[in-house]
């Protein structure tokens, strides 16, 4: 390996080298605080002097030289001693007070030395001794004092030696060539100590260097780790852990005023879908798109972060911060409801918004925070797609959806769920040719809950997997014994998007023993729309298991004729809505004709559910439809009584009708 040292030489122990303007500076600090001294030394030394040679008749060399040769020294001093640190000078000014210097201490050491030599034998002999001493010293110390120059401090050394040994070596018939011997050794020992140090401060000046360029590194990565651990990587925004310390800090000021302070929560709708449908991928793209859209719509006085995977919040900080959020909010909506264009598809989702504000009470920012996000889940239960402002009942909903949460994983545990059934029948013969699974909680401790209390909280929290596999094995077990009696069972978007669905259902089938060609699932068509592609790959695998699919709530979408020829439906049950208004040449018997003879043509059987009246019975019969379903046939009713209804429908002629008992409180069994 090759040295990067300096290649040694003579020459260059004289040389003064500026270049390196770190060194330089590192230089100029040391020996400016050493210079005063060295001018005060060689003041006191030629003062010395000075008074032992002093000769009123030789006025001029042993006192108004000298004098003047003091006062320079005197104003170079308090020069030096004002100049301190050098740090207001620049890099091309320093290397110009170094190269003065240099230059200047060999004159001053040379002047200082020529007038020592030119009064020297106009004295007595003690004040000879005295001369000789204080030149040695003079020279001694200006090598010393000037060590942080090599280039100076050799050069003093040099020519004083020289010029000390050359004189003394011969006057007074050699009578001073043993002290100007032992000069010339001193000098040898100082240059070769001058040496020594000068390499050992320039090795320490380049540690420091070397540490300080360390430490700027050091510096700036720990500030970059901290950008990275405070910013949001995909989309560039500050993250929580950034947003949260941003609160804080507004904690630590003065309360606000009223009105003055509002945080907007944001959550988006149809995101999971999105991301599951799609890939993360897609979803990463659809995420800075949206954050770019938020940045550009945020006002100067709007802090933006992202908080969550699909969640965002908003500080503002303005007069008026009520009406301030409100219309951000309206923009929020516009702007995160525009498409986005990933490869081939358009992605589209939407926005919950919640907001709150220090309206009449000053609130840590925090709390606001708190209150922003139960707005916004307030937003998302009450529908999606909306902005609600923070309202104190809200905390005792969603407390109450928390307790349902924890309690719907508790009572699976405690098997507090029941499966009941709801019939079928043929819309000829009366007869119950089939029965739908749903699911009820009847021994819940804090009192019984309609499906449409917990469902959605399932949905919402992953917890419809195993209330949805319960159901499905329940149902498949206590089935197996009624023969040709088909079994339909509803299946969540949330179930039917996980690539496990399949094969937990197909070993549900094989556990149980339940003929799949009986078995039948129902989806709605909302997930068709989001997601058709895994729709389509899901469908087709339940039916080459023997099982049939049937679209449910017929009616309330937008499934069009590509659609229910793509994917491959046996049943479609039209929704319970379209039988409003339901009588003889009315748009609602239109409706239904014409989605029977179309059902009909696609090789599908048609289920109406809803059906309430004998009316409403005969008139779907009239129109086509297949099988019925609703309150007029049967309430939904544990497996004891759905068997007794059973028995007893195989026993009733085609005319009578099962179950013509309208029950007292329809609603309520919904």
């Amino acid at each position: 390996m090759r040295s990067t040292l300096p290649r040694f030489t003579i020459s260059s122990l004289y040389r003064l080298e500026t270049d390196d303007a770190e060194l330089a500076r590192a230089q100029f600090r040391t020996f400016s605080k050493q210079m005063p001294l060295l001018y005060c030394i060689l003041v006191f030394n030629a003062g010395a002097i000075m008074w032992d040679f002093y000769n009123p008749e030789k006025l001029f060399e042993t006192f108004l030289f000298p004098l003047a040769m003091c006062a320079v020294a005197l104003v170079r001093s308090f020069w030096w001693f004002r100049q301190g640190d050098g740090s207001h000078f620049s890099d091309k000014e320093i290397a110009h007070y170094i190269t003065r210097t240099c230059g200047l201490a060999v004159i001053m050491t040379f002047s200082f030395e020529l007038w020592c030599m030119w009064i020297y034998k106009s004295g007595s002999i003690y004040a000879r001794g005295h001369l000789t001493f204080f030149l040695a010293l003079t020279t001694v110390s200006t090598v010393f004092c000037l060590m942080a120059i090599r280039a100076a401090a050799m050069r003093v050394a040099v020519t004083s030696t020289i010029g000390f040994i050359s004189y003394f070596s011969w006057v007074d018939d050699g009578m001073m060539l043993v002290p100007a011997v032992v000069l010339a050794f001193v000098s040898f020992g100082m240059i070769v100590v001058t040496y020594r140090y000068n390499q050992d401060f320039s090795e320490l000046v380049q540690s420091q260097r070397d540490l300080k360029t360390r430490q700027i590194e050091t510096e700036k990565l720990s500030e970059e780790n901290r950008q990275i651990a405070l910013t949001d990587a995909l989309s560039g925004l500050p993250n929580r852990r950034q947003f949260l310390t941003y609160l804080d800090g507004l904690e630590n000021q003065t309360d606000p005023t009223a009105n003055s302070l509002a945080i907007i929560f944001i959550d988006l709708d149809g995101f999971k879908k999105t991301n599951d449908s799609h890939g993360h991928q897609a979803g990463d793209i659809l995420i800075r798109e949206l954050s770019e859209r938020l940045q550009n719509i945020c006002p100067p006085y709007a802090k933006l972060a992202r908080v969550g995977g699909d969640e965002f919040a908003i500080v503002i900080e303005s007069v008026d911060a009520a009406d301030q959020s409100f219309a951000l909010a309206a923009k929020i909506h516009e702007a995160i409801g525009l498409p986005v264009l990933v490869d081939r598809y358009v992605l589209q989702v939407g926005a919950s918004v919640g907001i709150a504000i220090n309206a009449e009470e000053p609130l840590r920012p925090q709390e606001l925070l708190r209150r922003a996000d139960t707005a916004m889940y307030h937003a998302k239960m009450s529908g999606k797609g909306g902005t609600a402002l923070y309202d104190a009942a809200f905390d005792k909903g969603r407390i109450q959806r928390l307790t349902i949460e924890d309690e719907i994983g508790q009572g699976l545990d405690r098997g507090e769920f029941d499966v009941f059934y709801q019939p079928v029948v043929d819309a000829n013969s009366g007869t119950i040719v089939g029965a739908e699974a749903l699911i009820r909680w009847p021994r819940r401790p804090a009192g019984e809950l309609q499906p449409s209390e917990f469902i959605e909280i399932a949905e919402a929290t992953g917890q419809i997997h195993p209330l949805g596999l319960f159901v499905l094995e329940d149902a498949c077990e206590s089935f197996k014994c009624f023969d040709n009696i088909q079994l339909s069972v509803n299946v969540s978007p949330v179930q039917f998007r996980d690539p496990a669905f399949e094969q937990q259902v197909e070993t549900i089938i094989a556990r149980t023993g339940f003929p799949a060609e009986r078995l039948q699932l129902e989806i709605t068509e909302g997930y068709l729309l989001t997601d058709p592609e895994r729709a389509i790959s899901a469908i087709q695998n339940f039916k080459s298991m023997g099982m049939s699919i049937a679209l449910d709530d017929f009616g309330t979408g937008f499934t069009s004729i590509h659609y229910l020829q793509s994917y491959g439906f046996s049943h479609i049950k039209i929704d319970k809505s379209l039988l409003d208004g339901l009588g003889p040449d009315t748009r609602a018997s239109l409706l239904i004709t014409g989605a029977t003879y179309l059902a009909s043509g696609l090789d599908m059987e048609v289920i109406a559910e809803g059906v309430e009246t004998e009316d409403q019975a005969a008139l779907l019969r009239l129109a086509g439809c297949h099988k019925l379903q609703g309150f007029w046939f049967g309430k939904p009713m544990a497996l004891d009584d759905f068997r007794t209804a059973l028995i007893d429908s195989d026993t009733m002629n085609e005319s009578a009708f099962a179950f013509q008992t309208v029950p007292t409180n329809a609603n309520a069994l919904a």
